[in-house]
């Protein structure tokens, strides 16, 4: 009777054994691909946060660029007609340069029109 028994464990566990690791790697490898999928999701999702991210900062920029633009009409417009505030420009551009000397004439109507810059260290 303990052969039988014995004859019996011995031809399960012989049947058994190479399906328990049949199953361990069906496991294994519906682990891995699930690791696999779970990755490639990842990734997706990151390369179209990168990709809205970069749409995002591109409109911020054109928008910028809007605004500079803009700008640079009213800035071009104001200084079209205003050759008196021009002048005031150059001449307080260097108002704390001791180095220079600004001559005046007026022109125009009496307005000051600078007309030379001379520099006291030789003209450098």
């Amino acid at each position: 009777r303990r052969l039988g028994i014995a004859a019996a464990v011995f031809g399960i566990a012989a049947f058994a054994v190479p399906q328990y690791g049949v199953w361990v790697r069906t496991l294994n490898g519906k682990a891995l691909l699930r690791e696999a999928e779970f990755t490639r999701k990842v990734a997706v999702l990151e390369a179209q946060a990168k990709k809205d991210s970069a749409a995002q900062l591109a409109e911020a920029e054109i928008i910028r660029a809007e605004g500079v633009s803009k700008a640079n009409k009213i800035i071009g417009e104001s200084l079209k007609n205003n050759p008196g505030y021009l002048q005031y420009l150059w001449i307080t551009k260097g108002e704390n340069d001791t180095n220079r000397t600004v001559y005046m004439i007026p022109n125009n109507g009496g307005a000051p029109v600078p007309t030379f810059d001379i520099t006291r260290n030789g003209g450098s």
